[in-house]
């Protein structure tokens, strides 16, 4: 086997490894605009007194006491307290609940800075009911609430003031691999481990706590330049560093469906990580829906899809097969061709490449193609792991959850076993003992990294596989392949 052919199998191999290593964005959608709706709001508590932090005089501070608000519109229902921290919040779209999401008591607080240091002050209810106010500061907070369902908070002051938002979580990762971060977005999506420690200087579009599927988040009407900082301590805080005289900015707590996403705007549908390959993971979640809509089960949308890309790509898997047939045809020559030259790689080398030539049989010929498709590969593993309509999605008998791993292992067995069958069934012109165990080890490997990973994948990659088996046999027993070889 020549060094081209070694080096390409060997960078083929070394690209299925890096499966999983893939993650980045794709170009964001237009914001659109949507309509206020009037907002109903609610007092829903009133607790024993807390020291108060507006520091407009000196002399003793007053106790203020600690008062909760629901505002309710839209279908949803956000809770905060006189501080303007979101404590809760309700929407029938999510499939869990928001306190499942962030884990925390008050997951995010607003502090203002009128020259004393961020602090947090305090609103109360004016007459009308969705304004409140904080007369120390001479600062007013309106909440509208959009027919989207997200929550806008509107805070002016005749005082120049600066902003801080200051989020809070605990760490968890479930088997699945889902792990809870705080995420933000500016021209590019950051996700960062609860605990660890970063800081910079961005202009960020949204942030907030991203679990499971589901996310909470901050975004602003315009973005400007923040300073961010994460601490050990657990918490992501976001910094205005430029005094102004107004602040607004929504709230939003939503399960992370794509098309649901877009349709709010501010670059939220980023928090969907599909990775490099962004441009062919959205169509192929586009494909997923589309079958889904004739045949509403997830996994045979799988199926589906997967026979569609086979079908698709099957010219680029001809022009494979045909090759590694035709490699397979002139091994013998090529066989010759190393024991006659074997003191002499040059001539070898030379030698080689005329049978090559002079057979049709192309050393790349069978790699190329799988390169071209790793993409679609990809961006498929990304879909799979990164959609929330598989979660929670059935697809038969004891796959009840296409989001979550095979609680038996069938899938990651049956999946390795037919990659065994594929690597028999192909021919193949390698020689070196070491490669052959490396090549035959691959589907273990394959099989291990699965077991824990969506069963829905593991779906993916076995129907593609055994449709590939047929399709190579298909071939095989073509003219194409049968027809004498010419050296």
């Amino acid at each position: 086997m020549g060094s081209e052919q070694r080096n390409a199998l060997v960078a083929v191999v070394l690209s299925g490894l890096i499966l999983f290593g893939w993650q980045y964005y794709f170009a964001p959608p237009q914001t659109p605009v949507t309509a206020p709706i009037e907002p109903t709001v609610t007092t829903t508590e009133q607790t024993a007194p807390v020291a108060a932090s507006d520091k407009t005089t000196d002399g003793p501070i007053e106790p203020v006491a600690a008062e909760t608000f629901t505002v309710s519109g839209a279908g949803v229902a956000v809770t905060f307290d006189n501080t303007l921290s979101v404590t809760n919040f309700e929407n029938p779209q999510a499939a869990f609940t928001f306190k499942n999401t962030v884990d925390s008591e008050k997951p995010m607080r607003v502090e203002f800075d009128f020259g004393r240091g961020f602090e947090t002050i305090h609103f109360a209810k004016a007459s009308e009911s969705k304004t409140f106010v904080n007369s120390a500061n001479e600062v007013t907070a309106q909440v509208l609430i959009n027919e989207t369902g997200t929550v806008n908070f509107k805070v002016n002051s005749p005082k120049a003031f600066k902003y801080r938002f200051v989020y809070k979580s605990e760490n968890k990762k479930l088997e699945n691999g889902q792990e809870r971060v705080f995420a933000f977005y500016t021209d590019e999506l950051n996700r960062e481990i609860v605990g660890e420690e970063d800081s910079g200087d961005r202009a960020i579009k949204w942030a907030g706590v991203d679990f499971n599927y589901h996310l909470f988040a901050t975004y602003f009407e315009k973005a400007s330049p923040l300073l961010y900082r994460l601490g050990a301590d657990k918490t992501f805080s976001m910094y205005s560093n430029v005094a102004g005289n107004e602040l607004s900015y929504g709230v939003v707590f939503a399960k992370k469906e794509y098309n649901d996403l877009t349709a709010l705007g501010h670059n939220l549908n980023q928090s969907v990580d599909f990775g490099f390959f962004g441009f062919f993971a959205v169509w192929i979640l586009k494909g997923l829906q589309f079958f889904y809509k004739f045949i509403p089960n997830y996994g045979v949308s799988i199926i589906l899809l997967t026979l569609l890309i086979r079908l698709i790509t099957f010219p680029l898997q001809y022009k494979s097969f045909v090759s590694m047939k035709k490699l397979q045809l002139v091994q013998p020559e090529l066989t010759k061709i190393r024991e006659k030259f074997k003191d002499d790689p040059q001539r070898m080398q030379k030698e080689s490449m005329e049978l090559f030539r002079k057979s049709g049989a192309n050393p790349l010929g069978g790699c190329l193609p799988l390169l071209l498709q790793m993409p679609v590969f990809f961006a498929f593993y990304k879909v799979l792991y990164s959609a929330v309509e598989l979660v929670d999605a059935p697809f038969m008998l004891w796959l009840q959850d296409l989001s979550n791993k095979d609680p038996y292992y069938v899938l990651p067995v049956l999946m390795t076993g037919a990659m065994f069958l594929q690597q028999k069934l192909t021919p193949n012109t390698i020689t070196d003992p070491m490669q052959k165990k490396m090549m035959l080890f691959m589907p273990l490997v394959f099989g291990v990294i699965m077991k824990d990973l969506p069963s829905g994948l593991s779906l993916y990659i076995f129907v593609s596989t055994i449709f590939g088996i047929l399709q190579q046999m298909m071939v095989f027993n073509s003219k194409a392949t049968k027809s004498p070889v010419v050296v």
